[in-house]
Parts: structure tokens; C-alpha cells; sequence
């Protein structure tokens, strides 16, 4: 099955490039590489704003981070389009890198971060399974409860 046909299956619409907020880019290219900065959660197109451990459960913050990996594909795609392609020219996520916004006694960043990984394999399959690290952090941008940046490789 292609990955727009899972895409589709899902009822996931791949969200347009967004503009940076600040001074850098969505997503930077070397090689076969795509390094995407990071992203934080969004709810209606706002920041999703909470503390885990504090206003938010894991299995919202898992929803956060699920919303998340939605905007990387979106940015993912910009950047195969860029290159004359589109996702399906993703050979592997190569890594994932999340940032929980967390009480001090909060542990479960990891089983949030399953929210975006389990989304990778669910598309990409085998290619979609990643290296991961996942940390609990005092702040986030905007108050955001989730960031996520990522890394794949081109074909």
C-alpha cells in the first residue's frame, strides 16, 4: 500500500510547510539526510498548552505527540517535494528527539513519545522504526506540552 493510501486510510491530511516562528529553517537537507526542527504540539491551531504529570495524562500528551508526527510528515513531504518527490522517496526515520513538558516526578516521557513512533511504523512500516530519545524539560516554547524534531533519509 502506498503511503499517501495509508495516509488516506488513516484520515490523515498532511498539513501544509508552516512558516518559522523564528530565525531558522523547517528543515535543512545534507546529503540524503533531512534533519526537521523541532514542533510543538498544536490543538486547533494553537499551541497545546500543558505540564505532564501537572493538567495533562500521558494518553493526551501520547495524542499530542501523535498530532505532532502529522506536522513533521507535513514537513517531511515539503522537503521530498523540494527534491521532485514526495514520501514515498523516505527510505527511513532515522531518529526521533522529544521534549516533554513534565513535572519533576513525571517518568512517562517514553510512552508519550510512542504517540509520534507508533505513527511512523504504522506509515512507513519497518522504515519507520527509529532510534528515540525522549526527555522530561521544565519548559517548552509557547507553554507547548510536547516538541519533536526528526530525522530521515532520502532515497
Amino acid at each position: 500500500m502506498s503511503i499517501t493510501a495509508k495516509l488516506q486510510q488513516l484520515g490523515i491530511t498532511l498539513p501544509p510547510l508552516a512558516i518559522p516562528a523564528a530565525a531558522y529553517l523547517p528543515y535543512v537537507q545534507t546529503g540524503k539526510l533531512v534533519f526537521l526542527s523541532g514542533h510543538i504540539a498544536k490543538k486547533d491551531g494553537k499551541p497545546w498548552v500543558g505540564q505532564l504529570g501537572k493538567t495533562m495524562g500521558t494518553e493526551e500528551g501520547k495524542a499530542a505527540a501523535r498530532a505532532i508526527a502529522i506536522d513533521l510528515l507535513g514537513t517531511l513531504q515539503a522537503a521530498c517535494q523540494a527534491n521532485g518527490g514526495d514520501l514515498s522517496r523516505v527510505a527511513r526515520i532515522v531518529k526521533v528527539m522529544s521534549l516533554v513538558n513534565s513535572t519533576p516526578d513525571f517518568t512517562e516521557q517514553h510512552l508519550v513519545t510512542n504517540g509520534a513512533s507508533e505513527l511512523f511504523v504504522e506509515i512507513f512500516g519497518s522504515q519507520g522504526a527509529h532510534a528515540r530519545s525522549a526527555f522530561g524539560v521544565a519548559q517548552i516554547p509557547l507553554g507547548a506540552c510536547v516538541e519533536i524534531e526528526l530525522i530521515a533519509e532520502l532515497a
